[in-house]
């Protein structure tokens, strides 16, 4: 993968860039930039702080309160337990009861993996959207035009376990909202690449149970169904798209071998790259689980969430090409879209917003090896290294630079639009499955 990554960056060329003439003014970036140097002390010291506190999806109390606190000493008043959800955070630059002003959303992760820690980065990407926001309110305190619109600080618990995005989407958390952006830890600077649509199945097979030696005749084994299930996905997997993922675990499955097991209980994932492809390939999957059940002769339950899980990420190229030179200012160059390759894909809420406004969730690199992956150990220390401090401090930057490059550039909000509404415009995510 490495050498197809080399080989496709050198055809491909780099990631389009936004030019000199456009977004907010050089010597606004620079003040910028002086901003965030003056805050890095504060951000590097947020992220070890979350690092050193993992917590899990809906637990991240030590997180908010750090986040708060920082905020409050600078003098920003902050909503915690917003839209009914504990560990969620807001906060706003600009006229608060003004929706007619351009608004732009920083979003923030900060859960843990459990056993892993901060496996996936999100210390990193918190700190990042904190000192954006702090940045931009610093700007405006000293020069009220230096920010031309309104800021939203919106912390995202439970990204790991949950669909937190979507509730608080439909809670109300993204009302006059016009663009959202946040980053993510990764091994390497990427500024675009395939999130996959996620959605995610609980099924239940009841059977009936009886003795397994003497009267096997009499049941009927839940644990085939189960079993049938897994030699069907296995099989499915040959007739999918080169993107869409299937995988499962059997999380109940019996209690003794001499009893023909009544329950079986599986949890499954379905991945697919388009919305299209994740509605059509969970139908496959759903008439494969129910045929599982026909040839044992047991009962289903097939159970989803009551919220959309993750929809796919759509990237919007504009703010991209924003994202890319401010990295470019501080001396990283982020692979352009298509050049690391698709097989890697994961999945993230993060597309429920994108499929809703303009939004961005670029990669930068916290790791010093291009090799470290997500959701390992070895990330998770990367995420505290001296590359996962730098990470932090140049995600604020670019964070901050591309709202006020959205902010000051009526040309590029509308550029934002055009390409949102190219895409497919607003997705009714929150009926998606009903349709």
């Amino acid at each position: 993968m490495a050498h197809e990554t080399a080989a496709r960056a050198a055809s491909t060329g780099p990631a389009p860039c936004l030019g000199e003439e456009a977004g907010a003014p050089p010597a606004l970036r620079r003040r910028l930039s002086g901003v965030v140097a003056d805050l890095a002390d504060q951000v590097v010291a947020l992220s070890q702080d979350i690092h050193a506190h993992p917590e899990l999806g809906y637990e991240e109390h030590h997180a908010v309160a750090a986040v708060a606190d920082l905020l409050g000493a600078h003098g920003i008043e902050a909503e915690t337990g917003v839209y009914g959800m504990d560990t969620a955070l807001r906060a706003v630059i600009g006229p608060p009861s003004d929706l007619t002003v351009p608004t732009i959303a920083v979003l923030a992760e900060y859960d843990a993996l459990p056993g892993i820690g901060h496996g996936c980065g999100h210390n990193v990407m918190c700190a990042s959207s904190v000192g954006a926001f702090l940045a931009l309110a610093e700007l405006a305190r000293c020069d009220p035009e230096a920010v031309p619109g309104r800021v939203v600080l919106q912390t995202t618990p439970a990204e790991e376990c949950s669909t937190a995005k979507e509730v608080l989407a439909v809670r109300g958390m993204l009302d006059g909202v016009d663009a959202a952006i946040q980053t993510h830890s990764y091994a390497r600077d990427v500024a675009d690449q395939t999130w996959l649509g996620v959605r995610r199945l609980t099924v239940v097979y009841t059977g009936v149970p009886a003795h397994a030696s003497s009267q096997p005749f009499m049941g009927r084994n839940a644990l085939d169904a189960a079993t049938l299930v897994l030699t069907g996905l296995a099989l499915l997997r040959q007739q999918i798209l080169p993107m869409d993922r299937l995988h499962a675990v059997v999380l109940d499955g019996g209690q003794v071998p001499n009893v023909i097991p009544e329950r079986a209980e599986l949890s499954l994932f379905v991945r697919s790259k388009y919305p299209e492809t994740l509605k059509d390939l969970v139908g496959r999957v759903e008439d494969l689980l129910r045929g599982a059940a026909l040839m044992t002769g047991t009962g289903v339950e097939i159970r989803t969430d009551p919220h959309t899980n993750e929809m796919p990420v759509r990237s919007n190229g504009p703010l991209l090409a924003a994202w890319v030179r401010s990295q470019r200012e501080r001396g990283r160059d982020p692979l352009a879209p298509g050049v690391l390759t698709e097989t890697i894909a994961a999945g993230t809420d993060f597309g429920n917003v994108s499929q809703r406004v303009p939004g961005i969730h670029p990669l930068i690199s916290v790791s010093t090896s291009p090799d470290v992956a997500l959701h390992t150990r070895e990330m998770a220390e990367a995420s505290a290294s001296p590359a996962g401090d730098a990470a932090a401090v140049d995600g604020a930057y670019g964070l901050a630079a591309v709202a006020l490059d959205w902010l000051h550039d009526p040309g590029l909000r509308s550029a934002a639009r055009q390409d949102f509404e190219a895409g497919g415009g607003v997705v009714d995510v929150e009926g998606f499955w009903r349709q």
